[in-house]
């Protein structure tokens, strides 16, 4: 490209230079033909180093310039694109743990809730029998309360009974005879209660 435009340049002057012979009577020293070959040298020398300048020095910079920025781009765009395939792999690992967490906490909750329904079942079991228990003793103590009720309540009233008669009377009673009237009564009393 440089030695296309130095060509150029250099055809450029000899066309200069043909029609600097027509314009020579114009006065400007620039056309004047004495002149043209040193111009033409000057043009010839700063030219070339101009060329041999640019192609040595400051092309191959800006070349190679040009390629270690390509070659960076291409190497980030590469680097961004693993990161790229990291990241969405990255993103389905999440992904994959955050729902093994959520099954494992589901997991976790329904093993607690059900061993905590069977430790309620059990203790409600126990407090069942033992409450169970509780009530046959209660009514077992009922019951032999009861029954021995009769015959507390028979003594009592014997004694009672044998108490004021003395008081009363002033002689001893046979304990026998009003135990005997006692026992009738209260009979009598029990079949009306427990008859209904």
């Amino acid at each position: 490209m440089i030695k296309k435009i130095f060509f150029q340049s250099i055809f450029l002057s000899f066309l200069f230079f043909m029609e600097a012979f027509a314009a020579e009577s114009g006065g400007m020293p620039q056309l004047n033909p004495e002149f043209w070959i040193s111009q033409i040298f000057w043009l010839t020398i700063t030219f070339g180093i101009l060329y041999v300048v640019l192609s040595k020095l400051i092309l191959p910079k800006i070349s190679s310039n040009l390629e270690t920025r390509k070659s960076q781009i291409v190497d980030n765009i590469e680097a961004a694109e693993k990161q790229r395939e990291q990241s969405e792999l990255n993103i389905v690992e999440y992904e994959k743990i955050i729902q093994d967490s959520k099954n494992e906490a589901k997991n976790y909750f329904k093993q607690s809730r059900e061993k905590v329904l069977k430790d309620i079942n059990l203790k409600k079991n126990a407090l069942d029998k033992e409450l169970s228990l509780e009530i046959q003793k209660a009514e077992s103590e009922i019951q032999e309360l009861r029954d021995k009720a009769p015959e507390k309540i028979n003594k009592i009233a014997v004694e009672t009974s044998t108490n004021l008669l003395q008081r009363l009377i002033g002689a001893e009673v046979n304990n026998s005879s009003i135990s005997a009237i006692v026992d009738d009564l209260s009979r009598k009393k029990m079949d009306k209660y427990y008859g209904n």
